[in-house]
This record gives C-alpha cells, sequence and structure tokens, in this order.
C-alpha cells in the first residue's frame, strides 16, 4: 500500500465532519483544514507518486478507481482554488468512506457560493497557519517539486536529465513526460442532476465550449440549460464540422475565437460534438498555448468510443487526410449513449464497426457480447430506446461500449506518441485508406471491408480457423455492414494504398491481423503484389456466399445524407491556397522592410 492511501485512510478514520456541515463557512474551514490531520493528508497527496501504476492498483483494490484522476490532481492541491480542493477531496475521500466524501461534497456546493470559493488553498493556509509551516513548505517545494506549487498544468508532468563532455560542446538529453485523463461512460450527461460537468466548472465559473452545429440543433437549449441550473457561464461556440470543414481554416477560427475568450492555458474547454469536432477541436486546444486541457463530450459513436478518448488529434491541409496535428489527450472523455437517439440509423451501424475492430483483436469477451447482443443494438440504440431500463440489451449495451473503450484505451495509451507500429487499433486500416475516398464509402463500411479481407488472409496463412474466419465475417454482416464492394475490383488502387501504408509506417507494413484466436492479434509485413491481387479474387467468392453477397447496407456517405467525399478534393486546397497567400504576404512585407 502506497502512503497515500494510507494517509487517506488515517484521515477518513480520525476526521470531524461536523463542521462542513454547519452553516459558517469561515469557522467550518478552519475547523477543518488547520490541524495536524489535515496537514498530513496535504502532505501525502502533495508527495504521492500520482503518475505511477502503483498508485492506480492502489485505488483499484480499494474499489477506489473514481477517485484516482482527483488524487493525482491533488498533487498540486496548494494552487488549487479552496472550491476546486473540496470538490477534488469530496472525489478521493467518497469511495473510502461515503460520509466523509459526501460532507466535502456538501460543503464544496456552499464555499462555491461564497468568494471564499475563489481564494487560493496555499494563501487561505497560510493565513491560519501562525507556525510558518505552509509558507516554509512553498518555500521547500519551488526546488523539489516545483509541479506542487506552481503548475502550468495539474494533467501534466515532465522530468529530464542530461550528461556532457567536459567542455559541455556535446550535450545528450533525454526528455519524458506523464500525462493523465479519464475516460468514462454517463448516461444522460446534460441532464441537471447529473453533476459531472457541473463538477468540472463549478469553480471556474464558466465553460468555454465548441458545439458540433448539428448537435446544437438537437441540444443547444438543453446544453444552455444545464448551465444556467448550475448557475455556470455558459461561452457557446459553434461551428459546421462536416468532414469537408476538417481543414487548418476551421482550426484557426476557434484558436481566435479562444483568445478572443481569454482562455487560460489550465482552463477546461468543452468540446461537445463527434470525430470532426473532436480532433479540429482537439488540435486548437494542443496549439493554443500549447498545451490547453479539453473536456470531450462526443454525441456519435465513432466519437464516443474511438475520435473522443484518442489523443490524435488532426485536421486536413494541402490535400492529404490529417496531414496537421498533435498529441493531446483529452483530461476527461465522455460518452454517452442517449446521443445515440438522434443519429441516423446508418450513423449508429457505421459507428459499431470501431467496436467489432477492437473485439477482434482484443477483447474475445467483447466479441461474444458483440454477438449475443447482435442488431438489437442498432433497433434500440445502445438500450436507450424501444426497451425497459435494466433490461437484457440495455445491461449488455452498457458492458459492449465499456469494453470497447477499455480495450482502445489500453491499446492506444500504451502508445502515445505512435512510436511503434503494433497497434491492434489499426485493424482494417491497412488497405481502406487507399479506396474509402474514391468509393464514397462511410469510413465504418471502408474498414469493414479491410476487416473482412484482412480475416481471410489470416485464416489463408493458417493465423486462424475456418470457424474463427466465419465468425468474424458473419457478426460484421449481421449488422448490415460491408465485406465487399465493387471498388476492390480496383486492385492497383488496394497496391497503391499498400505502398503509401508502408511507408507511413516506417517502411513496415505492419498490417494488424487476428492471429491465435478471436481476441488475439498479429501482424502481416509482407504480402507481395501477385499474392494481394490473388487473394483479392477469392475473398470476393467467399463474401459471394453470405447475405446481399456481402454488400453493406446504406454503405455510402450519400445514402446518410453527407457530401460525397469525393468531392472533398474541391475544398482542400483553399487550406493550401489561404497557407500560399499567407506566406506570400509575410514575404511582401520583409521585402518592403
Amino acid at each position: 500500500m502506497t502512503k497515500t492511501t494510507s494517509a487517506i485512510k488515517a484521515f477518513v478514520g480520525a476526521c470531524d465532519i461536523a463542521p462542513l456541515v454547519s452553516q459558517n463557512v469561515d469557522s467550518a474551514l478552519e475547523a477543518f483544514l488547520g490541524n495536524d490531520l489535515a496537514r498530513d493528508l496535504l502532505l501525502a497527496l502533495i508527495e504521492s507518486p500520482a503518475f505511477s501504476k502503483e498508485l492506480g492498483e492502489d485505488f483499484a483494490a480499494e474499489n477506489a478507481v473514481k477517485g484516482i484522476s482527483a488524487c493525482r490532481s491533488l498533487r498540486s492541491c496548494l494552487n488549487l482554488s479552496l472550491g476546486m480542493l473540496f470538490q477534488n477531496l469530496s472525489e478521493v475521500l467518497l469511495p473510502f468512506d461515503a460520509k466523509v466524501g459526501e460532507a466535502c461534497a456538501t460543503f464544496t456546493t456552499a464555499i462555491n457560493a461564497t468568494e471564499k470559493g475563489k481564494i487560493k488553498t496555499l494563501d487561505y493556509l497560510k493565513s491560519i497557519d501562525s507556525t510558518g509551516f505552509y509558507a516554509g513548505l512553498a518555500e521547500k517545494l519551488v526546488k523539489e517539486n516545483p509541479h506542487a506549487i506552481y503548475p502550468t498544468s495539474n494533467y501534466r508532468a515532465s522530468q529530464g536529465f542530461v550528461e556532457t563532455t567536459d567542455n559541455d560542446r556535446h550535450v545528450e538529453a533525454v526528455i519524458s513526460s506523464h500525462t493523465f485523463t479519464s475516460v468514462r461512460l454517463v448516461d444522460k450527461v446534460l441532464d441537471p442532476e447529473e453533476t459531472t460537468l457541473r463538477d468540472v466548472y463549478v469553480s471556474l465559473g464558466r465553460c468555454v465550449c465548441l458545439v458540433d452545429q448539428n448537435v446544437e440543433r438537437f441540444y443547444g437549449e438543453q446544453l444552455e440549460h444545464y448551465f444556467d441550473t448550475h448557475n455556470i457561464k455558459l461561452e457557446k461556440l459553434v461551428y459546421r464540422a462536416m468532414e469537408v470543414d476538417k481543414g487548418i481554416y476551421t482550426v484557426e477560427r476557434m484558436l481566435g475565437d479562444l483568445k478572443r475568450l481569454g482562455v487560460s492555458r489550465n482552463e477546461p474547454v468543452l468540446i461537445v460534438g463527434g470525430g470532426v469536432l473532436a480532433d479540429t477541436g482537439g488540435l486548437a486546444c494542443a496549439l493554443y498555448h500549447r498545451n490547453t486541457p479539453y473536456v470531450m463530450l462526443s454525441t456519435s459513436i465513432v466519437a464516443g468510443i474511438d475520435a473522443g478518448p484518442s489523443p490524435r488529434t488532426c485536421c486536413d491541409g494541402f490535400g492529404y487526410k490529417n496531414l496537421f496535428g498533435a498529441y493531446h489527450p483529452p483530461i476527461l472523455s465522455l460518452t454517452d449513449r442517449f446521443f445515440f437517439t438522434t443519429l441516423h440509423e446508418g450513423w449508429l451501424r457505421h459507428g459499431i464497426i470501431e467496436i467489432i475492430k477492437m473485439a477482434v483483436t482484443k477483447d474475445r469477451e467483447l466479441f461474444e457480447n458483440m454477438e449475443k447482443a447482435g442488431p438489437e443494438l442498432i433497433r434500440t440504440r445502445f438500450g436507450t430506446a424501444e426497451c425497459e431500463p435494466g433490461s437484457d440489451i440495455d445491461e449488455l449495451s452498457q458492458k459492449i461500449l465499456g469494453g470497447a473503450l477499455r480495450s482502445y484505451v489500453a491499446a492506444e495509451y500504451d502508445n502515445l506518441y505512435e512510436t511503434h507500429q503494433c497497434r491492434p487499433h489499426a485493424y482494417g486500416h491497412t488497405w481502406s485508406p487507399g479506396f474509402e475516398i474514391e468509393a464514397g464509402l462511410l469510413h465504418g463500411h471502408a474498414v469493414a471491408i479491410g476487416m473482412g479481407f484482412g480475416a481471410y488472409l489470416s485464416f489463408k496463412m493458417g493465423w486462424i480457423s475456418d470457424e474463427d474466419f466465419h465468425r468474424i465475417l458473419g457478426l460484421i454482416s449481421s449488422f448490415g455492414l460491408s465485406l465487399w464492394h465493387e471498388i476492390m475490383e480496383n486492385k492497383e488502387l488496394l497496391w497503391e494504398s499498400q505502398i503509401k501504408i508502408f511507408e507511413k509506417r516506417g517502411r513496415n507494413l505492419v498490417a494488424p491481423l487476428p492471429k491465435g484466436s478471436i481476441g488475439e492479434c498479429g501482424y502481416l509485413n509482407d504480402i507481395s503484389q501477385e499474392e494481394l491481387f490473388a487473394s483479392i479474387e477469392e475473398y470476393r467468392t467467399v463474401c459471394e456466399e453470405y447475405p446481399r453477397q456481402g454488400l453493406g447496407i446504406d454503405p455510402l456517405c450519400s445514402d446518410v445524407g453527407l457530401e460525397d467525399p469525393s468531392t472533398i478534393a474541391h475544398h482542400l486546397p483553399t487550406t493550401a491556397g489561404a497557407l500560399a497567400e499567407g506566406a506570400a504576404e509575410a514575404e511582401k512585407m520583409l521585402t518592403a522592410g
């Protein structure tokens, strides 16, 4: 057991919560914080190994996983406002002792209703400390633990070391960094009774929010009502977030809006939308102050289990998809399945492939749960419509979404900067980029075809059994997803895609495929043009045996009311043109100077 959990247990076992439920904020503050017990707890939190695996394992052993994020934030507790201090304390203490945690939560509401809630914790502690302990601690931390006293971000820490020659003309440096994030399934996030978003923003007094234009149409008033109810000022910024809007010009507009509103570099921006807004809004936050935190509230399946928690933020440029980008994960990613009720059925189907992807390569139990649920997931919109709360499909839907998130985050965050290419979540993404836009396919259908074809290659090489191969194809087909499209007959297109992927992946193909059994992954690193072309023909014959001869239901972007992606190229030169004009103007100014 770490010193952190020991100190928390000692605190909840001995603290007096009576002052917190009194009506006098001033006397409650001094009684609760002005003693050795509170001091020992704060010191333990400051000194905790916040980013260590051991800390997480300790909290998990105490069934206190929900308190880990707040514990990590409290390493900088002296820099927090008193309102934020008690909010985080309530989250840390609640799993260890419900009464103490609830008392802190109640007091958080009381103190945030006064000006006291805005006072920095260190300033308050110094004001009630006649011994000078906290003043001395602050001076000590400046030298020994600056993250604890003057953090730029509560969510990150970095360190490094150097080795030099005697004359210092050659320096070798190693730099490391840590960050943390929370990924949660929360139903009905915008119900005022659900306090997740309130708890993030109430101490800040406002919420700067980037909203997808389509989401605004359905949920704009509900969003405003939520923050009005909690007396939090909402600064709502609405953007069109179609695929054609995924350019640097959209990111630049966001940056201008963040600057106009004076967003500080430790103020979490709220992003509410699907995959495009997750990518562009996340990139804007990465660029603004070089590191502005954000909370992602995903409104689609693709965003909820993939793009939302993903650290890969990006936008298109110079005619290439995702050319510009940064690795910048959200501090909190929320998936609310009740947003799925307003999605076109084709969008639900297209998003489901991202779950199947993780099930095939990383989580056999998830695969089996998908088989159990079947098309009921679509009919009931993941247990939110035409079914009773607590029904089998309701419970199974939540289990599926949770399993998909766990599998995806475990794979993605273990390789945050893509420093290697053994990435099971890239299953289906080796050949599909070459034909997705050309065929006008929804991303999910393109990936489904890539997954089906990849499963065939795996079977052909003896990596999986005939039974598992057909289980994979059967699951994909059961949701109306594509196994085949006539674009596959353009074999040269797939070969060109393979060449490009080979270059992109550091001159390795590293195509993730099921290997051994469902839920396990291997990597194909070489397939000749001749083998590829022959396999495509063989795979087409296999697909003909499946419903609809392997064709998907509503597989095209145009089928769900989206612009055909083949027209995106007409918009992308705007990005290049804008940048070129800017460069020309800069050169003109320099010449004139």
